[in-house]
């Protein structure tokens, strides 16, 4: 009687837990409140790291998202990476239709198999197989299952339930299995208010989150990745491509870095050595010899991303680059930084997280990061920035791909994290002297002179190249608000001694005014009307986020028909806030003449999210400004 009783609840536990498991491939048992606003739901994502060793390890992962729409294609993450340091043990992909029923098989051999990197590379030796899947339906759940094994022990996948917008998380898990040797670094982040079930032993980690709902992109608000919930992980004792390192802070980790991967490539040979002495020689300070010697670099060499070796953090001899002509940005930061000191300037080696995104290292979580390398100069009180892959960047100007971020310098003495230049909101500038006249027949006839500096010039710096046609319709495009516009000049002047981009522009536009009776009406700010309104929230999540504030000052001079007159001027309008001012005044310079002033300035920060509308309501505020018209009476 008790044996039966206990195959009773064995079988019953057994039927229990397929039903579960099959419930998961069926879309109508997803909880509602993780179906709202999504595009894909994650059933289970399930990912088991075994560090067998600092010289091995093994990550298998099984994953089930059902996607429940056009847009959630593109989440469902079936693609591995490999090279020959990265072997591929399994790898398969199951599709369920909405009801749950298997209809689709997908073996290793029907992925797509191409390198892992782009057209800008030279040669590589990494690779991904990725599936390639056209649904005839939707809803469906696709099962992946993977596994692979490494001798890299440096990356170790994070634990991060949450990889885009609008896809929620009904469960994930992840474990992280290690010998007793080996010791464990982790940083958790955003854990606070979610079900979340924690396992940590000696020589185990498991962490498991139920129910996430989606998250929905804000405008101006922190990234994705400082908002959502994650674990990174580190070992202290790990190889990279066959080269042992034990870290266990950034100082050891740059000690490593410069001993073990960078010391041994400053090989110029002398004959370069003697070449950079002699174009250098009458300059008298150590930044003028820098000046030059980017220069040179810039005239020399081009950017091709090389991604072989070890695990593409290795660069290649300076000799290789000075040979060759070309290098990838570990390449070019170490060829320069090599010709640098062969002058006798100091320089360091740094690692950055690049793009607009002004993503940071982890400051207090030392591990492999970063995804690009860019070279600082001590310079007195300041330390100057040099981005070494661009063929057109000033000096000592590296815009909004590396400013105001940390990151790691790399010194014999061991690394540091030290953070890149922040352009201020008044560096940020934008600068309008123009002029307009307007004809009886409603035609304007406008000639600005613009200069941009800051970020500001980094956003407009690449029209100095752009071909003439491609330039009407930037310039057209740019003035969008204003129809019929015929460009008839464009002269434009980089000037990178004092990184501003000048613009000397003239245009026509036909039908500018309005005529209404003996009255035309038309808009005084021709040149700069801010058309952006942030969206609407009904339910603000988020805290309000600015990166980089700027200022834009404009002086235009307005020449009015010759049958009319004004009727009356608008008042000086002036609007001071938290976030910035805007000021705008048009005086009577005589009796044709009209001078126009308007100064947009709004300052970067981070906000709470009530201060959301408040914000909203300035730009609001600003865009009715721009767009008010005043009235000229005929004469």
């Amino acid at each position: 009687m008790f044996i039966k009783s206990v195959c009773t609840v064995l079988l019953v536990f057994s039927s229990l837990t397929i039903v579960s498991q099959e419930n998961l491939y069926s879309s109508s048992t997803i909880p509602e409140n993780l179906k709202k606003s999504a595009n894909a739901v994650v059933r289970l994502n399930d990912i088991d790291v075994s560090l067998e060793s600092s010289k091995k390890m093994i990550i298998k992962k099984k994953s089930l998202i059902t996607v429940l729409n056009k847009e959630g294609d593109d989440n469902i993450d079936a693609y591995v990476f490999y090279d020959d340091n990265v072997h591929i043990k399994e790898l398969e992909v199951l599709v369920y239709n909405k009801f749950g029923d298997l209809i689709k098989k997908i073996k290793e051999k029907d992925f797509k198999d191409v390198s892992a990197v782009d057209g800008g590379t030279l040669y590589s030796d990494s690779r991904v197989k990725y599936l390639e899947y056209t649904p005839i339906d939707y809803p469906y759940t696709l099962e992946f299952t993977c596994e692979t094994e490494t001798g890299n022990t440096a990356f170790i996948p994070p634990f991060s339930p949450i990889t885009d917008y609008f896809v929620s998380v009904e469960t994930s898990k992840y474990t992280l299995n290690y010998p007793e040797d080996i010791t464990i670094r982790k940083k958790e982040k955003n854990l606070e208010g979610f079900q979340f079930e924690k396992e940590d032993t000696i020589g185990k980690l498991v962490y498991k989150v139920k129910n996430i709902e989606v998250y929905k992109p804000e405008d101006y608000s922190p990234l994705l990745f400082d908002l959502t919930p994650k674990v990174l992980f580190a070992s202290k004792q790990f190889t990279l491509e066959g080269v042992y390192a034990e870290v266990e802070d950034w100082d050891s980790f740059g000690k490593w870095m410069y001993h073990d991967l960078i010391e041994d490539t400053y090989d110029l040979p002398e004959s370069t050595k003697s070449m950079i002495n002699n174009l250098v020689k009458d300059e008298t300070n150590d930044i003028d010899k820098a000046k030059k010697i980017y220069q040179y670099v810039q005239d020399k060499v081009r950017y091709i991303s090389v991604q072989v070796g070890i695990g593409g953090w290795k660069p290649f001899n300076a000799s290789e680059v000075d040979k060759l002509g070309y290098g990838d940005c570990k390449g070019l930061t170490n060829y320069t930084r090599s010709l640098l000191k062969a002058a006798g300037v100091e320089s360091d080696y740094c690692v950055v997280y690049a793009g607009d995104s002004q993503k940071s290292l982890e400051k207090d979580f030392a591990a492999i990061q970063g995804n690009h390398v860019i070279l600082s100069i001590p310079n007195k009180n300041e330390t100057l920035w040099l981005e070494c892959t661009s063929q057109k960047l000033p000096f000592g100007f590296i815009g909004d791909f590396t400013d105001d971020r940390d990151v790691l310098v790399v010194t014999p003495e061991g690394g540091k994290i030290k953070h890149t230049k922040k352009y201020t909101t008044n560096e940020n500038s934008q600068t309008i002297e123009g002029s307009f006249s307007l004809s009886d027949d409603g035609t304007i006839d406008v000639t600005a002179n613009v200069v941009s500096k800051g970020i500001q010039y980094d956003n407009k710096y690449w029209i100095e190249t752009e071909t003439d046609r491609d330039l009407d319709v930037y310039y057209k495009k740019r003035w969008s608000y204003i129809n019929n516009i015929t460009i008839n000049k464009k002269d434009i002047t980089n000037n990178k001694d004092s990184v501003a981009l000048i613009e000397n522009i003239k245009f026509l536009a036909t039908n500018y005014s309005k005529k209404v009776g003996d009255r035309m009406l038309f808009n005084v700010n021709a040149l700069n009307r801010n058309t952006n309104i942030p969206d609407r929230y009904r339910a603000r999540k988020y805290p309000l986020k600015i990166n980089r504030g700027f200022i834009d000052v404009d002086e235009v001079e307005i020449k009015l028909p010759k049958s009319y007159k004004v009727e009356a001027l608008p008042n000086k309008v002036v609007i001071e806030n938290k976030f910035g001012h805007y000021k705008e005044e048009l005086t009577v310079k005589d009796e044709k003449t009209l001078i126009y002033k308007r100064e947009f300035m709004v300052n970067d920060g981070e906000f709470p999210k009530e201060d959301y509308n408040g914000f909203r309501n300035f730009y609001k505020e600003v865009t009715k400004q721009d767009n008010s018209k005043i009235a000229l009476i005929k004469i």
